[in-house]
């Protein structure tokens, strides 16, 4: 996963994640972005300082320092603002509500409805790095969102 520092054109900044460099370029030019602020559809990346791990902060003992989502190999966890989780969130109750969870079946479920074979619907699962691969080299578009905790939990 990659996170973007997005501005849109009313100068609104905010983050979006993505499984890659390609899948940023293909929602913008598809008109798939938009600002949560206002909505604005003009969306670009905004210039971005690199985290510098120098691995001299202080730590936290390991059992407070668990993050709330998967931290994404090659990153450091960092607190996620309560703002994001709350989003997040949302999006998590939306999914369950709307969409059929196929568990670890998600490559199959989507490559099938990708080629017609079964009737195109909302699903959710898990899948492997190769079994992304695979949908990504068939032309399947799939979005991994960060799964955090229930709002009720």
């Amino acid at each position: 996963m990659i996170r973007y520092q997005l501005r849109c054109g009313a100068g609104h900044e905010f983050e979006g994640w993505f499984p890659g460099s390609d899948a940023f370029e293909r929602q913008a030019a598809g008109g798939l972005l938009s600002c949560p602020h206002c909505g604005s559809p003009d969306v670009t990346r905004a210039l971005m300082a690199p985290a510098v791990h120098t691995g001299m902060a202080a730590r936290q003992p390991e059992e407070t320092a668990t993050p709330a989502t998967p931290t994404p190999p090659g990153h450091a966890p960092q607190a996620m603002p309560d703002t994001m989780v709350a989003l997040l969130q949302k999006i998590r109750d939306t999914v369950e509500a709307q969409c059929d969870d196929v568990g670890d079946r998600f490559a199959e479920e989507a490559l099938s409805m990708h080629r017609g074979e079964r009737e195109a619907r909302g699903i959710y699962g898990s899948m492997t790095e190769h079994e992304h691969a695979e949908l990504d080299e068939a032309g399947v578009e799939v979005h991994a969102i960060p799964w955090v905790r229930r709002a009720d939990s």
